[in-house]
Order: C-alpha cells, then sequence, then structure tokens
C-alpha cells in the first residue's frame, strides 16, 4: 500500500513540476493542468456530434428494392420486413441501427461488425458486435488484402460477417481508422479548457483588495496579529461604513481578477467546438455552436447522412441480397428540412402534370391514401391520362354547348 501510495505521488509532482508557473499562477494550491489519455467517448461534445449522426441514421426506413424495366419498384416482403423492422429481436430497428453507427464512428474507431444469424437457409437476426469483442487480424499470407474478423476469440471469415467501414486505413484498405488521430488534438484541447474554467472558479485566490502592513511590525508578522488588523480596522458593522485607518502603516489598492474572459476560455472553446463539427461532418449548431441554419441542415443530410447511408446500404446488399435485381437504399430524403408548403407545391405540381398521384403525394405529406387517387390525371379537369383525347373541346364536331 505504501509503495503504491509513494509512486502516485511521484507521478503527480512530476505532472505537476511540468505545468508549476501554469497552476499556481492560476489557481493556487490547485492543480488544473490536465493529464493523462482520455477516450473520444469521453467528450462531450464528440459524443454528441457522432450520436446525433446515429439517431438520425437509425430513424431512417431502409426500404428494399427491385430494378424493373421501367424503374426502381419497392418490395415489400418478410425480408425487406426482417432488415427494416425486426434485424435483432432483442433490440427496435432504430437501436439497432444506431449502434451499429456508433460502433461504426466512435467505439469501433472507423470498424462496425454484425454477425449474421440464420437457421435452415433464412435470415433469424443480426447481431451487432461490441468493439470490445472484435479483433481484426490481417492474413499472413497477403496481409494488404484479406484478413480474419475474430468475435470473442473465434475466427470467421470476411464474407460471412458483415464489416460496415468508415475512413479506410491508408495501409490496410479493408480496415477503417475513424476519425481518432484528426480529433485527439482537439478533445484535448476542450478538455483542458473545461479543467482550466472549472478550477478557476473553485479558486480562492481572487482578492479585490490588497491592503499593504508593515511586515516589520511585530504586530502584524503573525496569523493572530494579522486577523486582528481585520477586525480592528477592515471589518465595520454597517454595509458601506468607510474605513478608519493609520496613514502611515497601511495602503490599500484595488486588484481585479483575472476573468474567464480574460483567458479567452470562451473563444477557444467555440474554435475548439467548430473544429471537432467540421472534422465529424456535423453543422456547429448540432454541438451548441451558432444558430440553426436550413441550408447547412440539408448539406449535412446530402454529405455526411447519405454517404454512411450508402455505405451500410452496399454491404447489406452484397451480404444478403441473392436476388441481383434487388438491393436495400435508405430513405435519405426523408431527413431533408422541406416544410409542407414546399411539399405541397412541388408535389401539387407533379400532380397536376399527370408525373405522381394524388396518393403519392398524400404519402409525401404524412397523409393515408384514399381510393379512387391512384390514378395520374392533369389540370384539365383532372381527367385520367388515356382520357385526354375523349375531351369533347377537341373534338371540332362537337356542338357549341360542349
Amino acid at each position: 500500500m505504501s509503495i503504491f501510495n509513494k509512486s502516485k505521488k511521484k507521478k503527480r509532482d512530476t505532472v505537476f513540476n511540468n505545468q508549476q508557473s501554469f497552476g499556481i499562477w492560476l489557481n493556487g494550491d490547485e492543480d488544473i493542468c490536465v493529464a493523462g489519455y482520455t477516450s473520444l467517448d469521453k467528450n462531450p461534445e464528440v459524443m454528441t456530434a457522432c450520436h446525433r449522426i446515429a439517431q438520425l441514421i437509425g430513424s431512417i426506413t431502409i426500404h428494399l428494392m427491385s430494378n424493373e424495366k421501367n424503374g426502381d419498384v419497392r418490395i415489400v416482403n418478410e425480408l425487406s420486413r426482417a432488415i427494416d423492422i425486426n434485424p435483432m429481436p432483442t433490440m427496435t430497428r432504430s437501436h439497432w441501427m444506431e449502434t451499429i453507427v456508433m460502433n461504426l464512428l466512435l467505439y469501433g474507431e472507423g470498424n462496425s461488425i454484425v454477425w449474421a444469424h440464420t437457421w435452415d437457409g433464412l435470415l433469424r437476426s443480426l447481431e451487432p458486435i461490441a468493439a470490445s469483442r472484435v479483433q481484426l487480424i490481417e492474413d499472413t499470407l497477403n496481409p494488404y488484402r484479406d484478413y480474419k474478423v475474430l468475435i470473442d476469440g473465434q475466427t470467421h471469415l470476411p464474407e460471412n460477417i458483415l464489416h460496415f467501414v468508415y475512413n479506410p486505413d491508408k495501409y490496410y484498405l479493408w480496415k477503417g481508422q475513424g476519425v481518432t488521430v484528426s480529433l485527439k488534438d482537439v478533445a484535448e484541447g476542450l478538455r483542458q479548457a473545461d479543467a482550466t474554467k472549472k478550477g478557476f472558479m473553485k479558486s480562492k485566490w481572487k482578492p479585490s483588495l490588497i491592503v499593504k502592513v508593515d511586515a516589520m511590525t511585530e504586530e502584524f508578522s503573525g496569523v493572530e496579529g494579522r486577523k486582528k488588523l481585520r477586525e480592528d480596522y477592515l471589518e465595520t458593522g454597517e454595509a458601506g461604513a468607510p474605513w478608519i485607518i493609520p496613514a502611515q502603516q497601511f495602503e490599500v489598492q484595488e486588484v481585479r481578477p483575472l476573468s474567464l474572459s480574460d483567458l479567452a476560455i470562451s473563444d477557444t472553446v467555440q474554435i475548439d467546438k467548430r473544429a471537432i463539427a467540421s472534422i465529424l461532418g456535423v453543422p456547429p449548431f448540432l454541438i451548441g455552436v451558432g444558430e440553426y441554419n436550413k441550408e447547412a441542415w440539408n448539406s449535412f443530410i446530402q454529405n455526411m447522412i447519405r454517404p454512411i447511408c450508402v455505405s451500410i446500404a452496399q454491404e447489406l446488399t452484397k451480404k444478403l441480397i441473392l436476388n441481383p435485381k434487388w438491393y436495400l437504399k435508405f430513405n435519405v430524403r426523408s431527413l431533408m428540412d422541406w416544410d409542407l408548403k414546399t411539399l405541397y407545391d412541388v408535389y401539387g405540381g407533379l400532380t397536376d402534370r399527370g408525373i405522381v398521384t394524388g396518393n403519392e403525394t398524400r404519402s409525401i405529406l404524412g397523409m393515408s391514401p384514399l381510393e379512387g387517387l391512384d390514378e395520374l390525371t392533369v389540370l384539365e379537369n383532372y381527367l385520367p391520362l388515356d382520357m385526354l383525347g375523349m375531351q369533347k373541346k377537341l373534338n371540332k364536331n362537337g356542338g357549341s354547348n360542349d
């Protein structure tokens, strides 16, 4: 026990001495200099940004599509239900996808593993594996191309496991590397800023006045003497009452202590938060910097959320879909910030021109379908397309009232 305490004290002394001038000047007898390594999942800004991305992707519907002659058609069957509604018996679909994306961006450092369980050739569940349970081992013969996946020490071939990758490694291209290196320095800066702010607010060495006394006077050389001085001359019975002090022995000066504004903590934090937002590809307002911006949000959906969704959908399609005409895709468009008026103007115009049906427009607006609105119509009396030539006004033989 004594050896442990001694080594711990020695380590703390070493850290303190390296930052001695900063620690003592700012916070007296408290060392506020941050030491040691903190993982990115302990940083509030990084966690907030990654979790927000995971939540958004978890909320998107996954469509099973079929590539047909006249265009892609959505398919609804047991396979689409297994992937989009019930991929894991003990999780909701949203929870399942959030887990995959958090492993991908943060916990797994660019790698997220899902174990597909089948029974008699049918898909039963897609189990996300915690990053701490996974090891990616390079193949001895061709380490730059082939590898194996170890789950709890059990070996699996890559073709039998869903392996989602973010930001491929520059050497082992089959493996992701995440954004750990880019975020490390910025995250440490935010951690230090938070420690500085807390240490500064707790500091007791922030006097507003300094009273100079003659230290050679025996009466004021000890603690009790100085306490008596304060009680006799500086403490008054009424608020605002003047002090009466001997002019030859005392000199009073006002001191304005440093504030957080003087240390530029707020500006530094904002810069670091914007740097984290830029590296992770999220708008700064998602982590508490600036105000909401519609254009920035839509750009975030298209340039950050959509590529991740495409990558996940491609891996799911490659490993799970046998029919060459079928594929999976995320309905990313549902996350775009379009108000109802914009949607009505766009899809209402498409309905008037016979491009979409009334029920398709109602679906976009979040409304239930109605009977009779599944035909394509045009603005002219909203006739079906195949009846446009039957309008009497186009018939030259028609009467004046036709």
